[in-house]
């Protein structure tokens, strides 16, 4: 099922390269708004290539329900092989093509195409159940390179660095961040949008001053949920915070501008690397595997930084 996950995804991203040469105009158009996202072009090109690999290729012996935005609203419950009842499914999967889309389309940074599957356990089915993860770079037309990395529960995570011209692949080694503290590192919370930021800001430095680690702690807003958690287990990044629900809910503020199950579905490959990814309060992620669910989690690059800093910022919030 692992290797079923990267597949997909290697048509994903070839199919979003062939967009790519089409020119930026063309992907930026904004093609539908739905309650979990904007989509754009380049969104509507990713969703036709998923469905059309996962009717050729996915096997009638795992029966899937596919969890992706914007499916719902147009077909309903969509499963594989077509046409099976939703109880009959054994498994469900929750797709992101394309996470980090505006990122993307405007050539500014990579996206990550994202992908999990955890055993059919119909509206209870959440991010704790999943046992299959894969996110698959998806990078600017300039780049030459993409990585791919995918979990099993339990087990050692795979890793590939893809030539996108000779298609070889090489593996490569992440190393989440040693580091016990947060001086002349990346450390950043989520507030890209303006809903929200000021709130954001203020617990951020309030946290930072508490902390007590200088002013040398560099705020890197990657606008991507997979692409942060990337950060982290690479050893870029040592702190990440998207507490962006809490702030639309202590600000009565409507928005669909946070992090969704999609987003970070992939969450158990940086776990099982040694990073430790939890909700605000240190609980594990328990949200359903939907497209409208908000999500606020926290990522540390080692047990260390959590045992650390999560207290401190849990004290900040209630």
């Amino acid at each position: 099922m692992r290797r079923l996950l990267c597949r997909l995804q290697d048509a994903i991203r070839e199919s979003v390269r062939t967009a790519q040469l089409r020119g930026i105009r063309r992907m930026a158009r904004v093609a539908a708004i739905t309650s979990a996202d904007t989509i754009y072009g380049i969104d509507k090109v990713s969703e036709a290539a998923v469905l059309t690999w996962f009717e050729a290729n996915w096997p009638k012996r795992w029966p899937v329900e596919l969890v992706m935005e914007g499916l719902e609203e147009k077909h309903g419950a969509t499963t594989f092989p077509s046409g099976t009842p939703v109880g009959e499914t054994l498994l469900k999967c929750i797709l992101d093509p394309i996470d980090g889309t505006r990122g993307l389309m405007y050539e500014k940074r990579s996206a990550w195409s994202l992908a999990a599957l955890a055993p059919q356990r119909g509206s209870r089915t959440n991010l704790g159940d999943i046992v299959v993860a894969a996110m698959t770079e998806l990078p600017t037309s300039k780049a030459g390179q993409a990585d791919q990395l995918s979990v099993v529960r339990g087990r050692r995570v795979w890793t590939e660095r893809i030539d996108l011209r000779t298609e070889r692949r090489a593996k490569f080694k992440p190393r989440p961040s040693k580091a016990r503290n947060l001086a002349g590192g990346f450390a950043s919370f989520a507030k890209f949008f303006p809903p929200g930021k000021a709130w954001l800001a203020e617990r951020e430095q309030k946290l930072l001053r508490q902390l007590g680690d200088g002013v040398e702690i560099f705020d890197d807003q990657y606008l991507s949920s997979a692409g942060q958690v990337y950060e982290l287990l690479m050893g870029h990044d040592r702190f990440i915070a998207d507490l962006r629900p809490l702030a639309f809910a202590k600000l009565r503020i409507r928005s669909a501008l946070a992090c969704h199950p999609y987003d970070i579905c992939t969450a158990l490959i940086a776990q099982e690397l040694g990073c430790i990814i939890t909700a605000p309060d240190g609980k594990p992620l328990r949200a359903p595997l939907d497209t409208t669910t908000p999500v606020a989690w926290t990522g540390y690059a080692n047990q260390a930084l959590a045992r650390r800093i999560g207290p401190q910022l849990r004290g900040i919030l209630n």
